[in-house]
């Protein structure tokens, strides 16, 4: 997959520069600036059950990339529509925890190891194909690189892949069994539609990003209704 997603990417921003060169679309001026997006977010679940809560640990994260298409309008040349194609990814990690994604159930197990075997650092994980779109305010739009930015959006995303990782398996009793490595893949349980608002608000090529998935992450009935938050950094130039 990390092939097919580089080659995509790849294809994305040779198609931008390709589209820099083509004549303007009425009512619109192309840009040259924030074509690239890269967010480095710290991830939250909403509405998590204590049962759940109790059990989350450590830093969860995620990574976003986006190649967009940006637009100005020619009556309001501070403002621009973007929109583009990349890849959002979370991480969301666990402790004394087996979440069985690949489970036959109606409900997905989240199961309780404490006292069994387990493993010191498991995480869930899930990456989307997503489709971005942003209405951005630039103050200065001839110095962009020097610019107050802000912008709000949504994105529409498919899922592409959702797996649990575990490693280094440890008895009951916290003794280190070997330095084993588990992963799971089953795309059952999470809702295979992601939608989201976002917003940013930054200087120059950084800027401060959030979003708010309006949807649920799991599908209906399977878990609790939860929601994903992200909130983080957001480099964005080219």
């Amino acid at each position: 997959m990390k092939k097919i997603l580089f080659i995509a990417i790849t294809l994305l921003s040779v198609s931008v520069v390709h589209a820099q060169n083509k004549k303007n679309t009425p009512g619109f001026i192309n840009r040259t600036g924030d074509h690239l997006m890269l967010q480095i977010t710290s991830d939250h679940w909403i509405g998590v059950p204590d049962s759940i809560k109790s059990h989350m640990t450590g830093f969860a994260r995620g990574v976003n990339v986006y190649v967009m298409l940006d637009k100005r309008f020619k009556s309001m040349p501070k403002m621009s529509v973007a929109f583009g194609l990349g890849v959002g990814t979370s991480n969301i990690y666990f402790k004394n925890t087996y979440i069985d994604i690949k489970a036959k159930t109606n409900t997905l197990p989240f199961t309780d190891v404490e006292n069994a075997d387990h493993f010191k650092k498991y995480k869930l994980t899930t990456a989307f194909l997503e489709l971005p779109i942003e209405l951005r305010y630039t103050a200065n739009p001839e110095r962009e690189n020097k610019s107050v930015k802000a912008a709000i959006g949504v994105k529409v995303g498919t899922v592409l892949n959702v797996h649990t990782k575990g490693k280094t398996l440890l008895s009951s009793t916290g003794t280190q069994i070997n330095s084993y490595t588990a992963k799971e893949t089953s795309k059952g349980f999470i809702n295979s539609t992601r939608i989201a608002a976002t917003a940013r608000v930054g200087y120059g090529n950084f800027s401060v990003y959030g979003s708010y998935q309006l949807n649920n992450i799991f599908k209906d009935g399977v878990a609790a209704d939860m929601k994903l938050f992200q909130i983080g950094i957001c480099f964005s130039g080219l």
